[in-house]
């Protein structure tokens, strides 16, 4: 129990509400895709969808924009460097899992660099010795050892995702993450509330004029974003590299 008190019990109850709506809807949802259809969970995942835009008009897009607006570019630029270096670790874990040998050993020389020069992540110092970010989560790494995604999900808060990455997910967080075990040991849920609600609030801040461009202009946003992140989580597991027969 350890484990799931120290992500915080809000995101703790949030998870498990998904794996109880995994449990009681995928066994429906591997039938409908028996008989071809591509979103099994649409009634559920549109329901979700629903809620999720609620809560975003009401809470996290003002908080993004008050965000935005109190804190300048620069600041805002550090504080999403020293967040994605923090994800140092869980990217290098799957680099390894893998078998991404070369892309393991820029992860380990980014994070060396911008964790020291880089004083502590808040400036990418290891982009000027040309060691470039990318991204890599248990999700993908499932993706890379064969493991089929499952239908499409809409998860409350989290949004678009599928059976494979909400197990990537709870891996990442609970198993891989050295911060989460570290927080857990010294009984600082408070590093784990910010670096979460940081995540959130800087990620939401950056794509306010996307999403704002999607609701405007996109007969069904939800059709939209579902498909283009389908494509994107598909692109993500082969690291850019052509799908296999083509």
């Amino acid at each position: 129990m350890q484990a799931w008190t120290g992500i915080g019990a809000p995101i703790a109850t949030l998870l498990v509400a998904c794996t109880l709506l995994l449990a009681t809807a995928l066994p429906q949802a591997a039938l409908a895709q028996d008989a071809g259809d591509d979103d099994p969970l649409e009634d559920i995942n549109r329901a979700v969808y629903e809620f999720n835009r609620v809560l975003d008009g009401l809470l996290l897009k003002p908080a993004a924009m008050i965000y935005r607006g109190v804190l300048p570019e620069e600041v805002r630029n550090g504080v999403r460097n020293a967040l994605d270096n923090l994800q140092g670790p869980v990217i290098l874990a799957n680099d390894l899992m893998q078998g991404e040998i070369e892309r393991a050993q820029v992860t380990a020389e980014r994070f060396a660099i911008n964790t020291t020069v880089g004083v502590l992540g808040i400036f990418d110092a290891a982009k000027r010795y040309g060691r470039y970010r990318h991204q890599e989560d248990f999700g993908q790494t499932l993706g890379t050892w064969g493991i089929g995604d499952g239908p499409y999900l809409i998860l409350p808060v989290l949004g678009p995702s599928n059976p494979r990455d909400l197990t990537g997910l709870i891996v990442d967080s609970f198993i891989i993450d050295p911060w989460g075990h570290i927080a857990r040991a010294n009984d600082a849920d408070w590093f784990t509330y910010t670096r979460l609600g940081l995540n959130i609030v800087d990620t939401r801040s950056r794509n306010i004029e996307a999403l704002d461009d999607i609701e405007r202009n996109q007969i069904d946003p939800y059709s939209f974003i579902r498909t283009t992140w389908r494509q994107r989580r598909a692109n993500d597991v082969l690291n850019g590299r052509p799908a296999p027969g083509r």
